[in-house]
């Protein structure tokens, strides 16, 4: 990635949705329960978050629907998931996530760990804005930080029939 590159993805940062999480745990388990997706999001997640290149379906509940790609994981400092098809019901737009990343970087702070979770390219002229950044709110600030210091999150549970 050159220079120009980095600025570009800092001045979407700054633009698109974020919020930052500190936890009583280490780098190394805040990591691996981010790649728990199901213990923090819905039970609703069909293939794997655990390998470069992996790919997994969210379904939440019959309003929303993500394919995402894993593209990148540096055990105990990043992830980043590339959203490559997305539909949501509630909007005019249904692929508003269509081709956004979603970016967590893992620090060590001095209380524990802190998580900087972006969804870059969700941005406020998006009608699903609001909605969306209150959900990843409860699921980062809330589920997230619970699977990593308690070992149980809040994930939705399973709506689908077997």
């Amino acid at each position: 990635m050159n220079e120009n590159e980095n600025e570009s993805e800092t001045i979407m940062t700054e633009r698109s949705f974020s919020t930052t999480i500190t936890a009583a745990a280490t780098p190394d388990q805040a990591f691996a329960a981010i790649n728990d997706v199901r213990g923090w999001w819905s039970h609703d997640i069909d293939g794997s978050a655990d390998a470069v290149g992996a790919q997994f379906t969210f379904y939440g509940k019959d309003i929303h629907r993500s394919q995402i790609r894993v593209d990148e994981l540096v055990a105990g400092q990043r992830v980043v998931w590339h959203v490559m098809d997305n539909y949501l019901s509630f909007v005019e737009d249904h692929s508003e996530w269509t081709d956004t990343r979603i970016v967590f970087e893992i620090s060590p702070a001095a209380d524990g760990t802190q998580i900087r979770f972006s969804h870059v390219g969700l941005v406020p002229a998006y009608e699903c804005y609001d909605v969306c950044s209150n959900a990843w709110g409860f699921f980062i600030e809330e589920s997230l930080r619970s699977l990593i210091t308690t070992g149980q999150g809040m994930p939705m549970r399973s709506e689908r029939s077997a």
